[in-house]
């Protein structure tokens, strides 16, 4: 049996991260997403945001899980699930 490798580049949120920035009223600089998520006790800077937009960085579950909150979108969504955008209820 063939031995098969699977390469993956990047991650599967980046451009999702920045599309839900985008629809914020008003739209979420990086800058302001860092502040949220290390007020959620994540350690994220504006140059790490980049890099996940970027795909040049990967992002972890425990990540993707503030990202989702701090965005106000479903994990599904960041995900790449549908195409339909559902904002979370900001509390």
């Amino acid at each position: 049996m063939a031995k098969t490798q699977f390469l993956i580049q990047g991650n599967i949120c980046g451009e999702r991260v920045r599309i839900a920035r985008s629809i914020q009223t008003p739209p979420m600089k990086q800058e302001d997403l860092a502040c949220k998520l290390q007020l959620m006790g994540m350690d994220m800077t504006p140059i790490i945001i980049s890099r996940i937009e970027t795909n040049k960085r990967h992002v972890c579950d425990a990540e993707r899980h503030a990202l989702s909150k701090a965005l106000g979108v479903t994990m599904e969504w960041l995900c790449g699930e549908g195409d339909e955008i559902r904002l979370r209820r900001q509390q």
